[in-house]
């Protein structure tokens, strides 16, 4: 999307106000009831039932566009680091990676407006929070909700959706290090037309990135509309495009701490290695403080996608108790990389050993969502029962890569060269999926309610897998079918106004190897089965002023199978997780805005046994034990009101592959910003990282010789304009 296109919109929005009834409509004001954790704001993720965070018998955080916005939270991964317990990536070969209670990628569900496109390290997208309205997270196995694939929890990214009333316009950019810059405009109110809102939402965003030629660029447009035909009778229809193009980043080597000497940079990682990838013995490695900003990748690189999504429905009030919704939805997409993607140092020649990859997506998604809601009365008791049926066709076209061009580079000033030659093949994955579920939630009393539900699934997946002269690999094509069985079994307790005791009994089903688009014929092809028992409080007190919640929780997975590198995998056993998260946060005067959270989670392996050794007792990769937020923000009441703020997180040691050999140490970073109202717009200035913290933020255990660095300190300053 053009950037000089922003502009012109802006200003036709602002003087000729397209769709509205009013030249200068009042800008709408939040709800001043919001709490500080959003506690009683209803989550579609967590529940079909209507129900908030604390009417849910589990771990449901919801973060809205106002709370992005005062944190600086540019894209989605930003935005879910500062919930509880959440650490994330943006690898290129699985962006937009996220790890919550131990588990990660393609084990949490990623969703969109409550629609699932597939694994989420083969279908999620570095994606900007301008359009966004929130994001929620549901905690633990959430099979129930979202389907095959939520072992550890589901995201649900929920666009900004029209509003009933005036019309508000509003617009933001920024600049900052890199020559980083975000442009937005949006739009949202009712029309001439009686009964009839909109909204429309357009974000773009480009930088040089920190790694010298890592440029990027993205680009999404959403716009919805709604019409109350009748006092009963509601339609809705909505598009989404998105588009990213880059010269991604593949991570920085480890090195061998003897071989960088003066140079080895101290504090990102620790520990011995021997190559995945050439078999040669590291020993202690480190990172060169001389590759900090060095681009390893090919000249000719690049990694772009195209994505687009159309949405429609009703919801219709058949009776005063009884509603029916039904949404149908077709989304594509279509994705590529073309890079040098492993990067390893070969002890015995002192370079890098470097190979190519190539692969590209071609998907089509239609399916459809219904559900029939009926509130009743069950021998007095107030009863919500929910009954949805969910049905998709997946087509998935994988051309990929047949040769690996490879070569050797120095550490230090690699002549980067071009890619080579590329010999093409191809799969296809085809998935049928269709899915009866039933919530129920029962008030035996008016503090006690009991919640639950049950899901069956019927998947029916057929495989292909070509060579590079068009020939059927062994054991394709082939066919499978998954029937499972899913739920959630709970309850909550308020024993005082606002204390909310909780407890539940949950599973979860997903693939034991790799992904469903991937799985072959002779890979493990059944699901594993998860479950989950969690126990909690949340309260909300202080005339709604403060709100803490405390969870415990201890997850078991079976039939687990883990990337071993180099697209290889290993027998893992048993997955085990269980651990503590609290969080937060208190508004006591109108000036001041206090917030923190923080999780221990101990997360392990069990029965990972293998020929050559074990791995029994060891930690999943990407997960610490501890992981810290804090923020405080205060506004002071001057003429022109000026807020200043500070965060700061810390993340504690995790390792990068399943061997637990070599840590990615511990950090701890924080961010400040200050910011003026000016009549109705807001500008501000943010640093962040201030103390220019080195450290490790990810690591792919498919490709473990390298590791992902997180950004130095940077500078910006943005306005956000309403009219």
């Amino acid at each position: 999307m053009r950037t000089e296109l922003i502009v012109p919109v802006l200003l036709a929005l602002h003087a000729g106000n397209l769709f509205a009834q009013t030249a200068l409509p009042e800008v709408r004001v939040e709800d001043s009831r919001d709490t500080p954790l959003g506690l009683d704001k209803p989550a579609d993720s967590a529940s079909r039932l209507g129900l908030t965070p604390r009417e849910t018998p589990a771990t449901v955080e919801v973060i809205d566009q106002a709370t992005m916005r005062q944190r600086g939270f540019r894209s989605v991964s930003e935005a879910a680091q500062g919930m509880v317990g959440v650490t994330a990536g943006d690898h290129p070969a699985e962006p937009s990676a996220f790890s919550l209670r131990g588990f990660t990628n393609s084990q949490i569900n990623i969703l969109y407006n409550g629609i699932k496109l597939g694994p989420q390290n083969m279908t999620s997208r570095i994606m900007d929070t301008g359009n966004l309205d929130r994001i929620e997270v549901l905690k633990g196995p959430a099979s129930l909700i979202s389907g095959e694939g939520a072992a550890g929890g589901a995201i649900n990214f929920v666009s900004r959706k029209p509003h009933h009333g005036a019309v508000e316009n509003e617009a933001f950019v920024s600049y900052g290090s890199n020559n980083t810059l975000r442009l937005g405009i949006g739009s949202g109110g009712s029309t001439s037309k009686e009964g009839l809102d909109y909204r429309i939402d357009i974000t773009r965003a480009s930088s040089n990135g920190f790694i010298d030629d890592t440029g990027s660029r993205n680009a999404q447009l959403s716009g919805a509309l709604d019409f109350q035909a009748t006092a009963a009778f509601k339609l809705f229809g909505a598009i989404e495009h998105k588009n990213d193009h880059s010269n991604p980043y593949w991570g920085t080597p480890l090195v061998p701490a003897a071989t960088a000497g003066a140079n080895s940079a101290g504090g990102i990682v620790s520990g011995a290695y021997v190559s995945n990838y050439n078999g040669t013995n590291l020993g202690a490695v480190t990172i060169d403080s001389r590759s900090l900003n060095t681009n390893y990748n090919v000249l000719d690189n690049y990694m772009k996608a195209e994505e687009n999504m159309v949405r429609g429905g009703f919801e219709w009030s058949l009776r005063d108790n009884v509603v029916f919704r039904d949404q149908v939805y077709y989304y594509t997409a279509r994705r590529e990389w073309f890079n040098n993607e492993v990067i390893a140092f070969n002890t015995g020649t002192g370079l890098l050993d470097r190979e190519r990859f190539f692969v590209a997506h071609d998907q089509k998604l239609i399916g459809n969502k219904a559900e029939l809601q009926w509130d009743s009365k069950l021998a007095g008791m107030d009863n919500r029962i929910v009954a949805a049926f969910d049905t998709s066709n997946l087509d998935f076209v994988r051309p990929g890569a047949a040769n690996f061009p490879a070569d050797a580079v120095n550490v230090v000033d690699p002549a980067r060269g071009l890619y080579g030659l590329l010999t093409l093949q191809k799969q296809t994955t085809g998935i049928r999926n269709n899915a009866l579920s039933v919530e129920d939630r029962l008030k035996v009393t008016p503090a006690f309610a009991l919640v639950g539900g049950l899901r069956y699934e019927i998947i029916d997946l057929d495989r292909s897998s070509l060579n590079a002269a068009g020939a059927n690999r062994a054991g394709f094509p082939y066919s499978k079918s998954f029937h499972p069985t899913t739920g959630r079994a709970g309850a909550t307790w308020e024993i005082l106004p606002g204390l909310t005791l909780y407890g539940q009994y949950a599973t979860a089903a997903d693939v034991s190897a790799s992904n469903i688009f991937l799985i072959g014929p002779a890979q493990p092809v059944e699901l594993t089965r998860v479950r989950t028992y969690e126990a909690g409080v949340k309260q909300t007190f202080w005339q709604r002023k403060a709100e803490w919640t405390l969870a415990a929780f201890d997850i078991q997975r079976n039939n687990v199978y883990a990337a071993a590198g180099g697209r290889t995998l290993n027998v893992a056993g048993k997955q085990q997780s269980n651990g503590v998260e609290v969080a937060a946060a208190v508004r006591p005067t109108a000036q001041w805005n206090l917030w923190g959270n923080a999780a221990y989670t101990r997360a392990y392996y069990a029965d990972y046994n293998f020929a050559g050794g074990s791995f029994s007792g060891n930690a999943p990769p990407n997960v610490p034990h501890v992981v810290a937020n804090a923020g405080i923000v205060y506004r002071l009441a001057l003429p022109q009101p000026v807020e200043v703020g500070a965060t700061v997180r810390h993340v504690g040691d995790r390792y990068h592959s399943d061997a637990n050999t070599v840590k990615l140490l511990a950090y701890t970073v924080g961010d400040a910003f200050a910011s003026i109202d000016v009549r109705k717009t807001k500008l501000s200035l943010r640093v962040r990282n201030i103390t220019n913290e080195r450290y490790a933020v990810w690591s792919d255990p498919f490709y473990p010789d390298q590791i992902l660095l997180g950004a130095p300190r940077s500078y910006e300053i943005s306005a956000v304009m309403k009219f």
